[in-house]
């Protein structure tokens, strides 16, 4: 599966998705005028799909409130606490800091350029 997303500000995307998230570049092109696109390996995707009631709930858990837009991107990192500090130095906003669920990960919430609703997750051990 790949998510395709139309950012305005195409340099800041990818200096934050590749260079400061760490995700690896599979292939760019570029065409006629400006056109430029960037593919880049977000290791295994899946496709989580949540009835309002659990939208909710994850957005209470996470972050305290409702703020998640309809859909959502969820990344996997090593160390939440200092991806999340190196998220905001690359110009993510924190929508929730570093946080442990109930189902025991460390989950971050983060508006990210490209004007996408992140999480950024470590799972336990």
């Amino acid at each position: 599966m790949r998510l395709v997303v139309e950012v305005e500000d195409f340099d800041a995307a990818v200096a934050f998705f590749r260079d400061t998230l760490g995700l690896d570049e599979e292939a760019a092109f570029s065409g006629d005028g400006d056109e430029r696109v960037m593919i880049l390996q977000a290791g295994r995707a899946t496709l989580e799909l949540a009835n309002p009631a659990h939208h909710r709930y994850v957005d209470a858990v996470e972050v305290g409130r409702p703020v998640a837009p309809r859909f959502r991107i969820a990344l996997e990192v090593g160390d939440v606490t200092a991806k999340t500090a190196e998220a905001v130095e690359a110009g993510a906003e924190v929508v929730a800091p570093p946080t442990v669920t109930p189902w025991q990960s460390v989950n971050a919430r983060l508006e990210a350029p490209g004007d996408l609703h992140i999480t950024l997750f470590q799972e336990p051990g």
